[in-house]
């Protein structure tokens, strides 16, 4: 393949990001995000890539000169589920947007051949190729975000199953008859330890009257806690928000317990904001894991926060396409 850039597009609940991706080893050299509005529509999403898109190429250029002729191709990170044969938006409960065609909107707006993966495909392959998993032979990626995503990824490959939907680590039930999902089950490991589930969690222990600083770090307007909130709240000393972490890391901890028993990896790489809790988060999750899956299977495993905060699904996702396009020359 020629060329020297690759565009990695990552699509999230509350984000959208745009980056510039070098084919030779290296860090992005242009990032460009924006909120992700989803009452706008995946037409308005696909307008801002392509605007962030030429402010990333064009600074790109800037810096390290070169032409348009250097970016090779775009590729896409997606919540799912996904067609990734047609390129097809499925469903995604976390944005709404149903039976769209977001690889070639996108290719057509940005003008670049383009591959589409699930979001947590991404940001997996991302830790595998250039961050926390590199040289593993099997890694899993758990991303903690405005929804719970995953991958799977052997011997350099991403593992999509038979209709693409392999990885869907949030949407495991971890309680059968527990918390309402926004896929419309219940019980899921994204109903409980999504960003906005973590909030919402700690909203229902204040509506309780726990005593806790929670409520005076949002003024009193509790539909502002955030889980970044909590973790504000965890660093001050308070003990609600440490309870709220605690619980939080071992309902990871189940649903990294499983991963490790079905999958037996070499590295489970924890993605998201969240991992900013630091022992808090690793130190019951790791003892959860302890106490649940195989000791073989958690003796060969390492549990890593991930190496690439807030590129891991654009590096992934540029990855994805340098690997597809390699593979079909």
């Amino acid at each position: 393949m020629s060329g020297r850039w690759v565009l990695g597009v990552d699509i999230g609940g509350t984000n959208l990001v745009v980056a510039s991706v070098p084919l030779a080893p290296g860090h992005p050299a242009a990032v460009r995000s924006r909120d992700t509005i989803p009452a706008r529509g995946p037409d308005a999403a696909v307008r801002d890539i392509g605007a962030m898109a030429e402010e990333v190429i064009d600074a790109t250029i800037a810096e390290f000169g070169g032409a348009r002729e250097d970016f090779v191709g775009v590729g896409i990170g997606c919540p799912g589920p996904l067609d990734l044969t047609t390129g097809v938006v499925i469903s995604t409960p976390n944005l709404g947007w149903d039976g769209y065609p977001i690889r070639a909107r996108i290719s057509e707006v940005v003008g670049l051949p383009a591959t589409l993966d699930n979001d947590g495909n991404c940001a997996t392959y991302g830790e595998w190729w250039r961050g926390a998993g590199q040289g593993a032979s099997s890694i899993a990626g758990v991303t903690v975000g405005t929804g719970i995503g995953g991958g799977l990824v052997v011997d350099g490959q991403v593992l999509r199953g038979v209709s693409g939907s392999a990885g869907e680590i949030g949407h495991m039930t971890i309680d059968f008859s527990g918390r309402r999902c926004a896929c419309g089950n219940v019980g899921c490991l994204e109903a409980y330890t999504s960003g906005p589930n973590i909030a919402a969690r700690a909203r229902e222990g204040l509506a309780g009257r726990i005593d806790s600083i929670l409520a005076s770090l949002v003024d009193g307007q509790l539909d502002r806690i955030t889980a970044r909130t909590v973790y504000d709240g965890v660093v001050r000393g308070d003990a609600y928000a440490a309870d709220v972490m605690k619980e939080t890391a071992k309902i990871l901890g189940v649903g990294v317990a499983n991963i490790v028993n079905v999958f037996n990896p070499e590295v489970v790489v924890i993605v998201g904001g969240v991992t900013r809790a630091g022992e808090y988060l690793f130190g019951p999750l790791r003892e959860e894991v302890g106490r649940r899956a195989f000791p073989s299977a958690v003796s060969a495993c390492s549990i890593v926060p991930g190496a690439l905060p807030e590129t891991a699904g654009v590096i992934g996702a540029a990855g994805i396409f340098v690997a597809e396009h390699e593979r079909i020359g």
